[in-house]
């Protein structure tokens, strides 16, 4: 495998390829590595497909550097109805505009980074929003989520106490932040939701339905505590 070297936060990463095929053997595995390579497989068949985007870097106008974003894959329209339905947009617009902002989120030194710009839309999608509501606050989600990535770096490469310092309050406010967006889908998502719990049901002499705390005393019955 053959990949190129680029430089992040002083250290030399190696993007890392996706396997296009499967073990050569399955005998080689085991059985818990069975298990999950079939765990794996159920989940890819339910998962609606996630095209990705290409960028190529066009010339500068007005001395900016423009990004040229599209999808990849053969029948680009069924790519954007794949992308839409990932997203649940329901409009072109809209969908713009989640891109839009996703592709300046990945966007570094002038240069629109492909494989941030699909981090991003696969943190959008795997969310697995219900609306366009919820697609928005995914975005924000992502964003928060790869200011996090980016500070905790800054943090860790940190040389002096204010930058440590600096570093770890926004790295702080933005991990605290992400928790609360996490709260807030869940409470959003828990809208409309009514809960009927029945702790005991009693039908006692005479045909009488006790629902409740039930409790027996003296010979006679106590309903919540009465």
């Amino acid at each position: 495998m053959t990949a190129a070297l680029h430089k992040e936060g002083g250290a030399v990463v190696v993007p890392i390829k996706k396997p296009v095929v499967a073990p050569d053997s399955p005998d080689a595995l085991t059985d818990a590595e069975r298990r999950a390579v079939a765990s794996f497989d159920a989940r890819e068949k339910k998962r609606t497909p996630l095209p990705s985007f290409k960028v190529k870097m066009g010339a500068s106008v007005e001395g900016v550097p423009h990004a040229q974003v599209s999808i990849d894959h053969a029948d680009v329209m069924a790519g954007y109805i794949l992308q839409s339905e990932a997203i649940k947009s329901e409009s072109f617009a809209f969908y713009d505009g989640i891109t839009q902002a996703l592709a300046t989120l990945a966007t570094k030194g002038g240069v629109t980074q492909p494989k941030a710009l699909n981090f991003g839309m696969a943190i959008v999608a795997g969310i697995n929003p219900r609306d366009q509501l919820e697609t928005m606050l995914a975005t924000q989600m992502a964003a928060v989520h790869m200011a996090t990535l980016t500070f905790a770096r800054r943090l860790q490469g940190s040389e002096t106490i204010e930058q440590q310092d600096s570093n770890g309050r926004t790295f702080n406010k933005l991990a605290r932040t992400f928790a609360s967006q996490v709260e807030a889908l869940k409470r959003y998502r828990s809208k409309g939701e009514q809960r009927v719990i029945v702790e005991r049901v009693t039908v006692e002499r005479g045909g009488q339905a006790i629902v409740g705390n039930v409790a027996h005393g003296g010979g006679e019955v106590q309903e919540n505590g009465r």
